[in-house]
């Protein structure tokens, strides 16, 4: 009788990654990997000691795929905000995965790719090397944060979107002034969270590369 088929580690991410498009982080398990690979959980805990490593392993695929073609061009900001975009859009083909990544990070080469450049990016923008890493630190989560929240929002049906904006309409342009004289105010003007969040992305990007540039400027000796 022939023994099972020997799964390379790349073909059992490849078929991780697709499993998560259908499924998330908490639903996801190594026995059903197994299964639709058709093998058991032995044989894949070979290749990854756990589903936490499997999962580090397949988000920092989407990160080697953004670092991919990337070029150092243009000042520390622009590096800097070019790599992020280029993260967003990675993620942004594989929603499901901006979770994963945002809950189990990675510490693969794409993230150490990544990490790399930011840090490099950083020491450019003229800070200290000993506030470097809590800068980076910061601008880790707020990318993160952003990416997850962008790709989760992807992940909305049209039904359930239309749904929510319904719900929202109801909520603030039907919000009782008396109760909520400022929100009452503003009804008109506040926009869901879900509409352009494209340009907020960039925009909060933008104040945190500024605030950077801020400190480093103060932290320049006097002429």
């Amino acid at each position: 009788m022939a023994g099972r088929r020997r799964w390379a580690t790349e073909e059992i991410l490849d078929a991780a990654a697709e499993l998560l498009r259908t499924s998330d982080a908490d639903t996801f398990s190594v026995r059903k990997l197994a299964a639709v690979l058709g093998t058991d959980s032995s044989s894949l805990y070979r290749h990854f000691r756990s589903k936490t490593e499997l999962l580090r392993a397949v988000a920092d695929r989407v990160l080697l795929a953004a670092v991919d073609g990337y070029r150092a061009e243009g000042d520390w900001k622009l590096r800097i905000t070019a790599l992020a975009l280029r993260m967003r859009d990675a993620f942004g083909g594989q929603p499901q995965l901006a979770e994963v990544w945002g809950r189990y990070a990675s510490s693969g080469t794409g993230s150490r790719l990544v990490m790399e450049e930011v840090l490099r990016a950083l020491r450019d923008s003229g800070l200290p090397d000993e506030e470097i890493p809590l800068r980076y630190h910061r601008l880790a989560i707020l990318i993160a944060a952003l990416i997850a929240s962008e790709a989760g929002a992807a992940t909305v049906t049209p039904e359930e979107r239309e749904q929510g904006m319904e719900l929202f309409r109801v909520a603030v342009l039907g919000a009782d002034p008396e109760r909520f004289p400022s929100l009452a105010h503003f009804a008109r003007d506040v926009r869901p969270l879900g509409v352009d969040r494209a340009a907020a992305f960039e925009e909060i990007l933008a104040a945190q590369l500024t605030r950077i540039e801020a400190e480093a400027h103060a932290a320049r000796p006097p002429a």
